[in-house]
């Protein structure tokens, strides 16, 4: 049985199962390569009535991870965050992300949250940066919300195919989310 095979087995067992899947947000934002749409969208699916719901504690439980990896790029970056980014592989991320920022700040925190990149390169970023805290945490709940309501609302529409089409089609999706974002800070530069 896989890791998410696990997780969705201990979601529909548990009676306390939004406080796990705030728990699995947390540490999918902050440390686990696993994307949390491999339990949420069948959870979700066994649990259509509560969709938006769980779409709003899992938003939760990544704005806290959110919260912590902040943290730790503006009070531990020297530490615990190089040593996060080197024992993940995140150095050419970071760097990338790192010029990005500096360029686009808020976007480019709502670009890297709807992409697969690892979003804790943008925590760790915007930490170490000591970027305005209330600002990042729009970012991130603009981006992240996108993400989870989209999949409820997908969920919601499509029923039992919205796994298939999430996996078919995710790419394309966040392919086209981050072209929006891209357009929306080049209006934003040119219009400013």
């Amino acid at each position: 049985m896989s890791r998410s095979e696990k997780w969705r087995e201990r979601l529909e067992t548990s009676e306390h199962a939004l406080a796990l899947l705030f728990f699995a947000s947390f540490l999918e934002t902050t440390v686990l390569p696993i994307p949390i749409e491999v339990v949420l969208i069948p959870y979700m699916l066994t649990h259509r009535d509560r969709l938006w719901l769980i779409a709003t504690v899992t938003l939760a439980g990544c704005l806290a991870g959110a919260l912590v990896g902040y943290g730790v790029g503006f009070f531990l970056f020297e530490s615990l965050g190089t040593w996060l980014i080197d024992t993940f592989g995140w150095q050419q991320s970071y760097q990338d992300f790192q010029g990005m920022f500096e360029r686009y700040g808020f976007w480019a925190i709502i670009a890297i949250g709807v992409t697969p990149i690892p979003f804790q390169v943008a925590m760790l970023v915007a930490g170490t940066a000591g970027y305005s805290i209330l600002l990042f945490l729009l970012a991130a709940a603009i981006a992240r919300g996108v993400r989870y309501y989209g999949l409820a609302l997908l969920v919601h529409l499509f029923g039992e195919r919205a796994m298939t089409l999430w996996q078919r089609h995710s790419t394309v999706v966040s392919v086209g989310i981050l072209g929006g974002v891209i357009v929306g800070v080049a209006a934003a530069v040119y219009f400013s």
